[in-house]
């Protein structure tokens, strides 16, 4: 299994690696941009990614994202499952970062200690769990050394023979062993943590997305 796993990993290599060549330039993108990329992680949740993109885009486009009431980021989230929720916890994320009437996310952003950041934004920002805030960091170009333990990747890992079966809840403390044997395994096969996310990813739903 692991040479078959290798074999795939050398057929998608460059394509993975351009996607996450992409995923770092977004770190010099301006402020609302980073904040973008947060709120669609926090849309993800039991959502299909593809869909929340979308909403955020447009949410984006209309300035709902930046300036927009609760009523009228929820009319935006189509797509999207709890809604509700989820445009609260966007309102809420806004006014964390929000400075004299500009967004000032990149400031809290330590690139010197994305695992500080990442508890960081894990214990501060609403909605997002271990699983989302590595998602964002990733997507913002500090994905190297995290993982997403979303459903595609724990069922790979139980194919691998990582973990034995997929875990009905995962605490802080589970999640970052989950991450360990992770770690432990791409040393093994010779995969870098940051792309055999995208790797498993592209396995489950036939694409590399984000």
């Amino acid at each position: 299994m692991t040479a078959a796993l290798n074999s795939e990993y050398r057929k998608k290599r460059a394509h993975i690696k351009k996607r996450l060549d992409d995923f770092k330039t977004v770190w010099n993108w301006p402020d609302r941009k980073i904040f973008s990329e947060l709120c669609f992680c926090i849309c993800t949740p039991q959502s299909k990614a593809v869909y929340c993109d979308k909403a955020v885009t447009g949410l984006e486009k209309s300035g709902a994202l930046f300036s927009g009431n609760l009523s009228e980021i929820r009319k935006g989230l189509a797509g999207v499952r709890f809604p509700n929720n989820k445009a609260g916890y966007i309102l809420y994320t806004r006014k964390l970062f929000s400075h004299k009437g500009r967004i000032r996310i990149k400031e809290r952003i330590d690139p010197e200690n994305i695992t500080a950041t990442r508890q960081w934004l894990f214990h501060n920002v609403k909605g997002i769990g271990m699983k989302e805030t590595s998602h964002f960091l990733r997507n913002i170009g500090f994905g190297e050394n995290l993982a997403i333990l979303d459903v595609h990747i724990l069922k790979n890992m139980v194919r691998h023979g990582i973990i034995k079966e997929v875990p009905k809840s995962i605490s802080t403390s589970k999640y970052m062993d989950l991450e360990e044997k992770l770690r432990k395994f791409c040393a093994k096969v010779s995969i870098p943590m940051g792309e055999i996310d995208l790797l498993f990813w592209s396995k489950e739903t036939g694409q590399v997305f984000k």
